[in-house]
């Protein structure tokens, strides 16, 4: 097919994916709180024009001289269209949109497995507490040689393969052969699948003596009622002071996040409000019991706390309820809204904008990129150049007179500088390898060790042999460091393998302890805690 050929059709293809994006514009769509959040796409009748468009994808369906798939016309050009909206908008095919619903709900069917391909064996490095795989028997360190019957030990097997012979429908069954401690198990284990939730609170424990820490990686359906599960018992341990980490955590469910945010009051305030072209103005409210209404409060952020985290970041500083410390925060302030296609496919479209409680937009500004396609968003795809410059914000005063302003992210009340290594190119490369991980279980996976997790997290720092052993590795493998770079790594690395042992070991929660320890925002927010009069400006 001739390349003017091959564009022809595609032109005239998104000709009728316009007609597609009109019957999603003209549809209504579910209240965002309470309700379920996707919406039904349902034809709305054909005009003129877009009656023109079916005919000539008719046309093609019926007269063009090969075989044409357009589904896959339809999807391309459907994604060319949302894409160019904004740099939020998207289209999910089924399968991406099923992954995305169920990284938001936290649930899905499988066997509750976590595992690592250490030198083409299935390395079992974590199991979800009471999920079928525990339930069965299985151990982290065994060695997955096979699933029903299937070789996948010393074999190149992708991840694909492997969920697609571990993952099923929920009670059904799976027989996985395992070598434990360098010994063959003589019997498969039978693991019935079930549904498995994951939840998105990583990790919450008392940090200091009164002082708690919650990180929240995303704003699933389940995340403020976990969070309220949370800080009930953090309370019982004596918290009056906590640290809330949304740092990397790059949104969710809008109504989930004024839930969460409401849990900080306790009385009704406006958390935040939203409006749009087809949108009138729609203000949130708190609810008049939050469970930790009193009590200090820091929030954490970075240049990766986007959209929901910063509904919750805005709404505790323009209420001064907090102090937000860390750096300014991504700056995405459009409300998505879902649109489901009977095939399972969505679009996720951009219906409005929101503001904080004073007013503020925290949204960069953007300009469609049309002569280029490279990606500028770090976090968001999309053909974008995103205006990172508060030239045109506005100031803003909350009721203790502190300035803040719009435009741009949410800027901290306390500033933590960039760490030059921890962004450096050569960081980024080894952190972004998984060399970090295959020298851990490599050498480290051996045994269980017979202390406490107590005595590993006060007592372990890797050995400095260790550190030269893995510089030497990553030697090996064409990544050359030396002795200064060496040393102004030490303690990053440092902390990313005791992390990574100490989540081997004794799971999820170890990780994120040991990382606090060597933390600079949660010293910072330790400091703020715990002084007389919390900084404020």
């Amino acid at each position: 097919m001739q390349k003017g050929t091959r564009r022809n059709i595609f032109v005239a293809a998104t000709y009728g994916a316009t007609l597609l994006l009109g019957l999603i514009l003209g549809q209504n769509y579910a209240d965002q709180q309470g309700k379920n959040p996707s919406s039904a796409l349902v034809p709305i009748g054909f005009s003129d024009n877009s009656y023109k468009i079916q005919q000539v994808l008719d046309l093609l369906s019926n007269s063009y001289v090969d075989s044409l798939n357009l589904d896959s016309l339809q999807n391309g050009a459907i994604n060319h269209i949302v894409s160019h909206l904004d740099p939020y908008s998207n289209y999910l095919l089924a399968n991406e949109s099923q992954a995305q619903s169920e990284a938001l709900e936290g649930t899905f069917e499988g066997i509750g497995l976590e595992y690592f391909n250490l030198n083409d064996t299935l390395l079992v490095v974590g199991l979800i507490t009471d999920g079928p795989s525990e339930k069965a028997g299985l151990k982290v360190g065994d060695r997955i040689i096979t699933i029903d019957s299937i070789q996948v030990s010393g074999r190149n097997i992708g991840q694909k393969v492997v969920e697609k012979l571990i993952r099923g429908k929920k009670g059904s069954r799976v027989r996985l052969q395992v070598i434990r401690d360098s010994v063959l198990v003589p019997f498969p284990y039978k693991v019935i699948r079930d549904q498995v939730s994951v939840s998105s609170i990583d990790v919450a424990y008392l940090i200091k003596p009164t002082v708690g820490y919650v990180k929240v990686r995303r704003f699933g359906l389940k995340t403020a009622e976990d969070f309220k599960k949370s800080i009930t018992e953090l309370k019982k341990q004596g918290v009056q002071n906590l640290i809330l980490d949304l740092r990397d955590n790059g949104g969710g469910y809008f109504h989930i996040a004024i839930r969460l945010a409401s849990e900080f009051f306790d009385e009704q305030k406006v958390l935040v409000y939203t409006k749009g072209a087809h949108e009138d103005k729609r203000e949130y409210f708190s609810d008049e019991n939050g469970v930790y209404a009193d009590g200090k409060l820091v929030v954490l952020i970075n240049e990766h706390t986007a959209s929901a985290s910063e509904i919750v970041a805005g709404a505790v500083q323009d209420w001064d309820r907090g102090t937000i410390v860390g750096r300014r925060s991504y700056g995405k302030g459009i409300v998505q809204e879902q649109f489901d296609f009977s095939d399972g496919s969505r679009v996720n479209l951009s219906i409005s904008r929101y503001y904080t409680p004073l007013g503020r937009s925290i949204q960069k500004k953007y300009t469609a990129n049309w002569s280029s396609m490279i990606d500028y968003s770090s976090m968001y795809n999309g053909l974008w150049v995103l205006d990172t410059t508060f030239a045109h914000a506005q100031t803003y005063k909350t009721l203790a007179g502190r300035e803040l302003f719009s435009g741009g992210g949410i800027s901290p009340d306390v500033e933590i500088s960039i760490d030059s290594n921890a962004v450096s190119v050569l960081y980024q490369r080894i952190a972004q390898s998984s060399y970090l991980e295959q020298f851990v279980y490599e050498r480290f996976t051996k045994r269980l060790p017979a202390y406490s997790i107590e005595n590993f997290l006060q007592g372990y720092h890797l050995p400095q042999q260790e550190y030269t052993a893995f510089l030497a590795y990553l030697k090996d493998r064409d990544i050359i460091i030396d002795d200064r770079k060496g040393r102004d790594l030490l303690e990053l690395i440092q902390s990313d393998i005791e992390a990574i042992v100490g989540r081997y070991y004794f799971g999820r929660e170890a990780y994120f302890k040991v990382k606090n320890r060597y933390d600079d925002y949660v010293e910072q927010a330790i400091r703020i805690l715990t002084a007389t009069d919390p900084v404020k400006d």
